[in-house]
């Protein structure tokens, strides 16, 4: 096979196998818990995202990898991790943790539609392995990390019911 179908299938296959997981272990229980509580779970998995920095990191990653591709991806991640931290952070202080929310997970969808753009401008499926050891981040991590900003997006535009003193649940609460 050559690299670029290797490449291809394995990003498919890894949003199947989490979509697969997701589906079965992450999405009931987030979609059961407590809105701040599913959301700062979201947010513990995008704090680690300063990892993307591996991008521009001189040994993992192939000098030859696009600089277009490789410094956009590496900031974003890391600007989209920080507000994750910040987010976590802020928690007790509901109005900038919910604006935090919102921002780490437009930062990092939009880094990720921007990551995918400028890997096929730059045709870097067919030089896959120029990614080095960073390898796995765009076919095992990307996924779930896609698969989590449509999930909190889904979260965040639901409707929250609060369960009144009577106990019906018709009033709307954030």
């Amino acid at each position: 096979m050559s690299p670029l179908t290797l490449f291809r299938t394995q990003l498919v296959l890894g949003y199947v196998a989490w979509l697969l997981c997701f589906g079965v272990y992450i999405w009931p229980r987030l979609r059961s818990m407590d809105s701040i509580e599913a959301h700062r779970a979201i947010a513990t998995l995008h704090s680690f995202r300063f990892f993307g920095l591996v991008f521009i990191l001189p040994g993992v990653v192939s000098p030859d990898l696009p600089a277009s591709f490789a410094t956009f991806a590496a900031y974003w991640d890391f600007a989209t991790g920080l507000l994750a931290m910040l987010a976590l952070l802020t928690v007790r202080i509901r109005p900038v943790f919910w604006l935090l929310v919102i921002a780490f997970n437009l930062v990092g969808f939009v880094d990720l539609i921007v990551d995918y753009y400028h890997a096929i401008q730059a045709d870097l499926p067919a030089m896959a392995g120029e990614f080095g050891a960073a390898y796995a981040i765009p076919i095992i991590y990307v996924p779930l990390l896609m698969i989590t900003h449509v999930a909190a997006f889904y979260l965040l535009l639901r409707p929250q019911f609060k369960v009144t003193a009577s106990g019906e649940g018709n009033s709307f609460a954030r």
